[in-house]
């Protein structure tokens, strides 16, 4: 009899949690280290945060946001709440104000596995393997078009094809929202209403706001102000009298813009002065990619100033983060080499393991049979059997 509150079926497990049984596990290593070195091919050094922290220095900062992601339990040694991370951007931000202190740009990569309370509606899994990378200490827009260089060229090496590139900078919103005198309530609810692109909420929250009409038009504006490179120029044009900060902005766009189009003069880039994705700790550029036939971005990322201000070290900051099972799925990457399989039999001669050891240093894969198992390599996806022969193991090509 099953206990009782338990489900019967013990191997079911919970909602968005899965598993990756052999071939996917090894396509998802093979992956993982060929980005990891891409990565490191810029100058991007890997670092290895905890799964688990303190909930208050997990949620510090950036992590904020992340507080209803987080599952939380408390520590029996301390008595204190932990957090099991729902993203590692604000652990690695730690790294570099606590941890490392250098003054120089800092270049950092990270991989793992991070957990999130709640699925995404499109993804139905709440277990990402999260890949990213981040640079700290420069805050030229020149750092900002390496990571979005660095993001394009991860998902190339994943063969992940077709990327659109989404453009926005949330200090334009920002600017605007000042510039309209909104109370903090006031452009919280306004940021809800252009998340869901509602033109009636919108015209609504502006008959009833209490800002200058310019005000009132240039926030009207943000929901259209979305497109090709045109949109910049179009803005540039409406927007020119709301201050310099909303100036800066457009002109960082436009220039980042017009760098990547002379680089990468296929890949379709879409703008959206609306779209404030990360806009809670986002402090700058932001920017995603999109491939045809997925409703989601497969990677995102942007700028991030002084999130290290939490950690007592405030820094300029730019990365960008993607999901490894999601590349997995969408890529055309290569399988991992085949590996020589081959089978051994039971024993306990010390020739025999010798000849299994050396087998192995040379790259094989051996697989050694216990007493009584029976004789059937295929099964074992073994084309190679090892054999005495002439006082010697030898391998021997089955077939």
């Amino acid at each position: 009899m099953p206990e009782q509150g338990y489900p019967t079926a013990r191997w079911l497990l919970p909602d968005g949690i899965g598993e990756l049984l052999p071939e996917d596990a090894s396509r998802l290593e093979a992956l993982r280290r060929r980005l990891l070195d891409t990565c490191a091919s810029w100058g991007y050094q890997q670092v290895v945060p905890p799964l688990i922290e303190f909930l208050d220095s997990l949620l510090t900062g950036a992590g904020h946001d992340l507080e209803l992601q987080t599952f939380k339990l408390t520590d029996p040694l301390s008595g204190r709440l932990l957090g099991v991370r729902a993203d590692m951007t604000p652990q690695v931000a730690r790294i570099d104000a606590h941890n490392l202190k250098q003054e120089q740009p800092t270049r950092l990569s990270y991989v793992g596995t991070v957990l999130r309370a709640f699925t995404d509606p499109l993804e139905k899994y709440r277990s990402p393997v999260q890949l990213g990378a981040e640079l700290y200490g420069y805050g030229g827009m020149e750092a900002d078009l390496e990571v979005i260089r660095l993001m394009l060229e991860v998902l190339a090496q994943a063969g992940v094809l077709e990327v659109h590139l989404d453009l926005g900078h949330v200090g334009i919103y920002r600017g605007l929202a000042a510039q309209a005198g909104l109370s903090r309530e006031s452009e919280a609810g306004l940021f809800e209403i252009l998340q869901r692109k509602s033109r009636p909420d919108l015209e609504d929250f502006l008959a009833h706001c209490d800002c200058s009409e310019s005000g009132k038009q240039a926030l009207a504006s943000l929901l259209d102000l979305n497109g090709t490179f045109e949109v910049v120029e179009t803005a540039q044009q409406l927007l020119s009298h709301v201050g310099a900060g909303v100036s800066a902005a457009l002109e960082t766009l436009r220039q980042v813009a017009e760098q990547l189009r002379r680089q990468y003069r296929n890949l379709p880039i879409h703008f959206d002065l609306a779209e404030l994705r990360g806009y809670h700790y986002h402090t700058g550029l932001v920017f995603a990619a999109f491939v045809p036939g997925h409703g989601r971005e497969i990677a995102r990322g942007g700028r991030y100033d002084d999130i290290g201000r939490a950690f007592g070290r405030a820094r300029p900051a730019v990365g960008f983060s993607t999901d490894l099972k999601q590349l997995l799925r969408l890529g055309q990457c290569d399988s991992p080499p085949t590996v020589k399989r081959v089978m051994a039999p039971a024993g306990e001669a010390e020739s025999l393991l010798e000849t299994i050891r050396q087998l192995r240093t040379e790259g094989w894969m051996v697989v050694q049979l216990f007493p009584g198992q029976a004789d059937e390599p295929e099964k074992l996806g073994c084309h190679h059997r090892l054999e005495f022969e002439n006082g010697r193991y030898r391998v021997k090509p089955i077939g």
